[in-house]
């Protein structure tokens, strides 16, 4: 039931995708391609991630749902898969692409999306287990995957497309990897570990152990947090501070504000001037001011007038890395936001952890809410939404009807 919870989330945010620029071009260009599992997946991997409300593993700093949800759903409708069959790949994928994210070491991620490193694994056996290749070929797949990790943070030096590229092209790797395996075209056995390998090459502080550690923990999904505000996850403790301080001041009063937080969070969101929508999603700045002055962060929150509106309160926040957040993370994502006013020196609020988080994490109704929000914005209407989340809750129960056929065919 929480893996179809999850499928919801990143089916929502994929067809929410579609009403964006970088979504009408993905479309477009899938559209003069033709009709395959991998072309297709590589669609809904891009739209799924395009909005920045898709899912987020904490400690492998990945967003497992955009590239194993699209996967799954893509080989389902190639292979008649259905039901809860359809959920456990989905089990499997987050398993596969959040244990690799766990041991690849902090300084991966300074130069290495982790999800477009990461996600070939995930997407790799969760169409191993929609197509029910056995240990080898799986094994085939995920060597064959791995050597088709790419994806760098370049993109944010001028906003660039390509961060969806990296979700789309971590989905269909897998299923190719997948499709190859079936025949027994082999890969390296040793991807991850090997002398010359995926963590030789890229990850100089890996921790191999950290792939099997464990292995009668939770599933990592139920350990995957679900995102409420449509931003980069990294300013989401300090959006929730925020959102404690507003009602508490006037923005009009405020003389300084100073939001304290952990490295990765700068290195990926320190944009005091954000000149796009997209680059104001990853601005520390701008979204501490929108909670700050609105009291909510949402779609809007980041037009053109939105940036005008509070550029004036933007220029008095200061962010900084410290302690106890610095060596907390990754395991605590947390920040504190201190408000400095005449009338009231000192105010600040503070989080160990974000909304959604698997600790503070959003109930079914508020799940059920936030999908009917980006269906919405979709443009779907009231009787396709409800039949969108009936049909994907119902494949717990081994049903979900034509919901494959339907949501496929909105990409084609």
């Amino acid at each position: 039931q929480r893996s179809a919870l999850f499928v919801l989330d990143g089916l929502a945010n994929a067809l929410a995708g579609r009403n964006t620029e970088a979504g009408r071009k993905l479309l477009q260009w899938g559209r003069q391609q033709g009709s395959d599992a991998g072309r297709l997946a590589f669609v809904m991997g891009g739209l799924t991630h395009i909005l920045e409300t898709d899912d987020l593993h904490r400690v492998s700093v990945t967003h497992p749902g955009c590239v194993v949800i699209p996967a799954v759903f893509a080989t389902a409708g190639s292979k008649g898969t259905r039901g809860a069959n359809i959920l456990q790949a989905v089990l499997h994928g987050y398993e596969a692409m959040c244990r690799v994210g766990n041991a690849v070491g902090a300084t991966h991620y300074q130069t290495w999306h982790n999800t477009a490193t990461c996600g070939p694994y995930g997407s790799a056996m969760a169409a191993a287990a929609i197509n029910e290749l056995d240990d080898e070929q799986t094994m085939h797949a995920l060597g064959n995957a791995g050597t088709q990790s790419c994806g760098f943070w370049e993109f944010l030096e001028t906003g660039a497309m390509s961060k969806h590229l990296h979700a789309g092209r971590a989905a269909e790797s897998g299923i190719i990897a997948a499709q190859l395996a079936a025949l027994d075209f082999t890969g390296p056995p040793a991807v991850l570990e090997g002398r010359r390998g995926f963590f030789a090459a890229a990850c100089p502080d890996a921790d191999a152990d950290a792939v099997l550690a464990d292995p009668h923990a939770a599933w990592e999904l139920t350990r995957t947090s679900i995102k409420p505000w449509p931003c980069c996850r990294h300013t989401h403790p300090a959006i929730d501070a925020a959102l404690e301080l507003h009602p508490q001041i006037a923005v009009s009063d405020v003389d300084s504000v100073q939001v304290d937080t952990y490295q990765a969070a700068l290195d990926v969101c320190d944009r005091p001037h954000p000149e796009s929508d997209y680059e104001a999603r990853f601005s520390l700045y701008h979204t501490v001011a929108a909670a700050l002055e609105n009291g909510h962060v949402d779609f809007a929150s980041f037009d053109a007038a939105a940036r005008s509106r509070l550029a004036n309160l933007r220029d008095r926040i200061t962010v900084t890395a410290s302690e106890p957040w610095l060596s907390a993370y990754p395991a605590t994502w947390g920040a504190r936001v201190s408000v400095t006013t005449g009338k009231s020196p000192g105010l600040h609020a503070e989080r160990r952890g974000a909304r959604g988080d698997p600790e503070l994490a959003l109930d079914d109704r508020e799940m059920l809410d936030k999908a009917k929000m980006l269906l919405d914005f979709a443009g779907c209407d009231r009787n396709t939404s409800d039949n969108i989340v009936d049909g994907v809750l119902s494949l717990a129960e081994q049903g979900g009807g034509d919901i494959v056929e339907f949501i496929n065919g909105q990409f084609q």
